[in-house]
């Protein structure tokens, strides 16, 4: 049954909220997902903090109209699921990691600061580490010189141990 006026004007300003912080949209086509799994990959996105939902691809364009992200309006054909995020790269991880254990979830465009891509941008965005990643690595690259120098201190002490004895 078809949503009347009333609930289509809701669920685009809906869109249209999520749309407003978000800073990364993906889209994949979706036919043939079975239930169980379209429900793991909710909850895959919904851990990493990407709204994630089957919509009809008119509600989206009006969404989409006047922002960043009009230009994937030419991309929405067919049965599609949206990932939004307010992470860059959130969503395309989480759609790009359930589509290679499933054949019925295909990449199909995505549109980050203001640039519409088609499948191997989203596959681009998805391979870049995530914000926890980085820091991990920058705090790794910042504790290098300080273990270095502690290292070296413990083997002066203990040449000078050596000579002593």
């Amino acid at each position: 049954m078809g949503l009347n006026l009333d609930e289509k004007k809701a669920v685009v300003t809906e869109i249209a909220a999520q749309i407003a912080t978000a800073q990364s949209i993906i889209l994949a086509e979706c036919s043939g997902l079975q239930v169980p799994n379209l429900t793991k990959l909710r909850a895959q996105a919904r851990k990493s903090g990407v709204y994630l939902r089957v919509l009809k691809n008119t509600l989206v364009r009006r969404a989409v109209e006047g922002t960043p992200f009009a230009g994937l309006a030419e991309h929405m054909k067919g049965p599609l699921i949206y990932g939004i995020s307010e992470d860059p790269i959130s969503a395309a991880k989480v759609l790009h990691e359930f589509s290679k254990g499933s054949d019925k979830l295909v990449l199909k465009a995505g549109s980050y600061a203001g640039s519409t891509f088609a499948k191997e941008g989203v596959l681009a965005l998805a391979s870049i580490p995530g914000r926890e990643e980085l820091l991990a690595r920058l705090l790794g690259v910042m504790q290098a010189p300080v273990t270095g120098f502690a290292v070296a201190l413990g083997a002066l002490a203990r040449q000078r141990e050596e000579a002593a004895a």
